[in-house]
């Protein structure tokens, strides 16, 4: 049973949302996918949010998302590129790569997507298929 108070919403319908918005809740998704990995590899408690943080950055969102261009649809390639050309109301961090942080806002926008519209398998295959040759791979 999907984690949400709400029934899943349309593709039009969340299409029709602005891509920082979907970002918002694409950043809770994959931080949970990341959290997960990272407890069922039974890390030490004081490593996890080490280890969480390194995997639930710019820097490594935008390499997630390059691993995994070739596998997207159409349709997901169209919010990853509306994902990248938003401009958020504030500058990137100042330790992170303004064009990392475009991709990972971009990477966040399409978890959005594909949670509110039901997917959670396409994220889990997305996910996975994101963490190959990655510093999270090691956590397995």
């Amino acid at each position: 049973m999907p984690l949400r108070e709400y029934p899943d919403m349309s593709g039009l319908d969340a299409r029709m949302l602005n891509p920082l918005q979907l970002a918002h809740l694409g950043d809770t998704v994959w931080e949970l996918m990341v959290r997960s990995r990272v407890t069922w590899a039974r890390r030490n408690v004081r490593n996890m949010h080490k280890d969480a943080v390194a995997c639930v950055n710019a820097q490594a969102q935008a390499r997630a998302l390059k691993r995994i261009q070739l596998l997207l649809t159409e349709e997901e390639h169209d919010i990853v590129r509306r994902g990248v050309n938003t401009h958020a109301h504030h500058a990137a961090p100042k330790n992170q790569d303004p064009i990392d942080y475009q991709h990972a806002t971009a990477l966040e926008a399409l978890m959005g997507y594909l949670y509110l519209t039901g997917q959670e398998e396409r994220i889990r295959t997305l996910f996975i298929a994101s963490q190959e040759e990655s510093p999270c791979q090691q956590l397995d």
